[in-house]
Formats: C-alpha cells, structure tokens, sequence
C-alpha cells in the first residue's frame, strides 16, 4: 500500500509497453514534491528475432527490473485502440509479460490509459510527446527530456501513479474502516 514502503520511499516501475522498445522508468517518492528518477531507459528487440524470441528478452530485462529495484508498484500503459492490429498484439502480449511478472513480484499493478496519463502530467490529454517529455524533464529535474520518447513515457506514466496512489490509498483505508 502506498506509504508504507521501506525507508528508501515508495518506488514505482513505470512502463510504456511495446515489442520493439518497451520504455521503463524507476521512480523513487519520498513525498509528493519529492520525486526522484532512479532508471529510465528502453528495452529493445531486434525485428529480426522470432516473437518468442523477443517477448523472452522483454521478460527477462522486466524481471530484472524487478529484482533490482523491488518496487512496490507497477504502473502500465494501458491501450485502448491502434491502428495496425500487428503492433497492438505486440503492445498487448509486452503488457501481458509486464502485468504477470508484476502480479507474481507482488507489486501493486496500475494501468492507465494515454490520456489519463497525459492529463495527469500535463494538465492536457492532447498533449504532445515533446510536451510530456518537457514535464517529465521538469517534474524529475532532469537537465533534459528523457530519450527516446519511449522512456519519457514509462516515466511519465510513473508520474500518473505518484499522483494517484495517495488517492487510492485514502480510498481504500476508509474503505477498510467502514468493513470494520
């Protein structure tokens, strides 16, 4: 549950899911102001490799994500629509690996959807890649926006957690007390 993490704060794996590149962000929250970018990167298949090939790899770089960096939760892309049915099976099984491993690691598993994400971190759901990569930049006081877009993404989508999960977490402990 959030806050109650260790004493290195509350940490989240974001991701942007996708065969080939997968973004990642670790994001470490001390508090709401106090947001700290511990990894960003891609994960990257060569098209040339069989599918099994390339869902192993992104299942072996996730689960060392996971193990290096234990986070208490992971928070996902969620895709509602794509143009080109090829990439959205793609998108869908790298999404299928990242909420398993997650479940299995025992992390928390959020998904939002692109504009959820953008709303949240830019205060606009048309805004553009350049635009989140800029609030990423500013929110995580990096020198310049994550490259490619890709990981300024998974980071942006780790943002969209840190803003929500305080919200869950009221909602649900006044749940828990309204059980009692």
């Amino acid at each position: 549950m959030f806050g109650q993490g260790s004493s290195e704060g509350y940490i989240i794996l974001g991701i942007d899911p996708g065969l080939t590149r997968c973004g990642y962000a670790v994001l470490q929250m001390n508090s709401a102001q106090d947001i700290t970018a511990r990894a960003l990167g891609v994960i990257r298949t060569p098209t040339t490799n069989s599918l099994p090939e390339r869902l192993g790899e992104i299942h072996h770089e996730i689960e060392a994500l996971l193990s290096d960096y234990r986070p208490h939760a992971v928070a996902i892309e969620q895709v509602f629509f794509q143009n080109n049915v090829r990439t959205a099976m793609g998108v869908g099984q790298a999404s299928g690996i990242v909420l398993a491993l997650a479940s299995r690691a025992g992390c928390e598993v959020a998904q939002y959807t692109p504009s959820q994400v953008k709303n949240t971190v830019a205060g606009w759901g048309g805004a553009t890649k350049d635009q989140i990569g800029q609030m990423v930049q500013q929110r995580l006081h990096l020198e310049s926006a994550p490259q490619p877009a890709d990981a300024a993404d998974a980071a942006a989508i780790a943002l969209c957690h840190c803003s929500i999960a305080p919200f869950i977490a009221s909602r649900d402990a006044a749940l828990m007390r309204g059980v009692k």
